[in-house]
């Protein structure tokens, strides 16, 4: 009897064992959060951007997945997707984690809503300047965090990390004339919000 109950017990500890280390198996990152769209929501009510597109950055994605999006505030669905870098000062070593700074040569990525502003050619081909908007982000004017792109960013998602940036949201050559398509057709400068 006492030889049955140590082998239930056993098992019972097997199983709770078992539901415990699946329940803490990583689940997978929602595209963009809900509370992040309902927040951009409010905050465009009554002020002169977009209020029909608005570009999300999720840097909680892994830099070689989907993590930039076009999304139609309107219909609530993603119109394209795409990979973007980060900063290399973002990256903290031995983590899968991130950092973030709004100061001038940390080479960190900012988060908050940036304002995308005029578009030009630099040193990377077509840009389009970034003013940022919250605390975290009022130094992209200055520091010159733009939206540009660069041959490393690949198009498609793959195993392989995105390339670095000195903190710009850069995106793949191809990508870059799809966003510039709805940049340019919108009446109104259109947010980008990058969150963690």
């Amino acid at each position: 009897m006492k030889s049955k109950m140590k082998n239930i017990f056993a098992v019972l500890i097997l199983l709770l064992f078992f539901f415990e280390s699946k329940s803490q198996e990583k689940q997978p990152v929602e595209e963009i959060s809900k509370e992040k769209i309902v927040e951009l929501r409010n905050f465009l009510k009554g002020k002169e951007y977009n209020q029909d597109v608005a570009i999300f950055i999720n840097f909680k994605i892994p830099s070689n997945k989907f993590r930039l999006f076009i999304y139609d505030l309107k219909k609530g669905k993603v119109l394209e997707k795409a990979i973007v870098s980060h900063g290399s000062g973002s990256v903290i070593s031995n983590s899968n984690q991130l950092k973030f700074s709004n100061i001038e040569n940390s080479y960190q990525s900012s988060l908050g809503k940036y304002e995308i502003a005029n578009k030009y050619f630099g040193a990377f081909g077509l840009s389009f300047r970034l003013k940022g908007l919250d605390k975290t982000n009022s130094n992209a004017m200055k520091r010159a965090i733009v939206i540009h792109s660069l041959s490393c960013i690949k198009d498609e998602e793959s195993s392989e990390s995105a390339c670095l940036s000195l903190g710009c949201p850069m995106l793949s050559p191809k990508f870059l004339k799809t966003a510039e398509k709805y940049i340019d057709s919108s009446k109104k400068r259109i947010i980008l919000d990058a969150y963690y």
